[in-house]
């Protein structure tokens, strides 16, 4: 496999502090124009598989928010495209 360029992002906590996280995709449902980003802190679970996190992105403010994923019709959706991605590596 390639090397790409690893993409980041900062995440300010609650607590004020920062998380500099690794971008493993960004996508949008088009018929609900909602956006989401899955992200890594490159952290291993107990299997050493590699932890991801998802979040949905809200840019109606002047910086954009993240939120979690607490619809069970939208958390499926959201599966799926996560299911397709790992078909592909």
């Amino acid at each position: 496999m390639q090397n790409k360029d690893k993409m980041m992002m900062s995440i300010v906590q609650e607590d004020g502090s920062i998380d500099e996280v690794e971008v493993v995709i960004a996508f949008e449902f088009k018929d609900t124009k909602r956006e989401y980003v899955v992200y890594t802190k490159n952290e291993r679970d107990e299997n050493g598989n590699i932890t991801v996190y998802v979040s949905r992105v809200d840019r109606s403010g002047g910086t954009p928010q993240l939120y979690g994923v607490d619809d069970e019709q939208e958390w499926s959706r959201v599966k799926d495209v996560l299911r397709e991605i790992s078909k592909k590596d």
